[in-house]
């Protein structure tokens, strides 16, 4: 009766090595790029009464790579990473490189931020931010009257 094999294992048992050599030339990060936005980076941005905390992660990145831009309503964070096409020895190919090179963008959408008070600092590949609020006058609460 099909040697009692389930029809399943069978399968897995005749075309296990082809399928498992096919799928280590796809998870060998080949396609590491694919996997994730090339022109992004993490962020945690926290808020209190009077500010708005951002942490944003630029690994590698020196502060003269970094511009902080605010054109209201929108806060955005430019990193530039460049190439260096130095070769010292002549006889060496590179056969992977997984370094990525470019420009990485975010853009935030805070209204109301007093821009002349935001601060940044870089430390250890970290980038923090604080972004102060500006009082907002416009917001007035109506109260809920009983007797109309």
């Amino acid at each position: 009766m099909f040697d009692l094999i389930p029809f399943g294992k069978r399968r897995e048992d005749a075309f296990g090595p082809l399928v498992k050599s096919f799928n280590d030339v796809f998870s060998d990060d080949w396609f590491t790029s694919f996997k994730g936005s090339l022109t992004s980076f993490k962020t945690d941005i926290r808020e209190t009464e009077q500010s708005y905390l951002l942490e944003a992660e630029l690994p590698g990145f020196q502060k003269e790579d970094i511009e902080i831009s605010y054109a209201e309503p929108y806060l955005t964070i430019k990193a530039v990473r460049k190439e260096d096409h130095s070769v010292d020895n002549q006889d060496e190919q590179v056969v992977r490189r997984e370094r990525r090179y470019g420009e990485y963008t975010r853009s935030f959408y805070v209204p109301d931020i007093h821009a002349d008070g935001i601060n940044a600092s870089l430390k250890d590949g970290v980038l923090n931010m604080e972004i102060p609020k500006q009082p907002n006058q416009r917001t007035k609460r109506i109260q809920i009257r009983e007797d109309i």
